[in-house]
């Protein structure tokens, strides 16, 4: 299993960060390549641009610690964990992190490169840049 982890530093308050990067369906606002994202209990269902669906299952949503888990069920990953965190630095800064857990290891890589994007992308909009 390869696992590969990003960070960003966000100027803004850890629960306006959790607020989007937390909350299950606003996946598409800043996740790269992501154009529809339905959430029924613990499923979420992403479609990308390309029309390809992802099912994935919700694993964790803790509020108290601000973090996001969830699986990919697709057949070329034989495991798959996907975590993010949202870490209070100060009143007026947080550490988003974005850790991936995966087997083969080329989807770690896949799925962290699109999510350190992602969190460039959560940084900007957060920031109002």
């Amino acid at each position: 299993m390869a696992t590969v982890r990003h960070h960003v530093i966000i100027d803004v308050p850890a629960t306006e960060a959790w607020g989007l990067l937390g909350c299950a369906s606003r996946l598409g606002e800043w996740f790269p390549g992501v154009v529809a994202c339905d959430v029924a209990g613990t499923t979420r269902t992403v479609t990308l641009a390309t029309g390809l669906t992802l099912p994935e299952e919700i694993v964790t949503v803790d509020e108290l610690q601000r973090r996001f888990q969830y699986t990919l069920t697709l057949p070329v990953i034989r495991q798959h964990l996907s975590t993010i965190d949202v870490i209070e630095l100060d009143a007026d800064r947080c550490c988003c992190i974005y850790g991936v857990d995966a087997t083969p290891a080329v989807m770690a890589l896949v799925v962290a490169g699109a999510a350190a994007d992602g969190l460039d992308r959560a940084k900007a909009l957060l920031e109002g840049a």
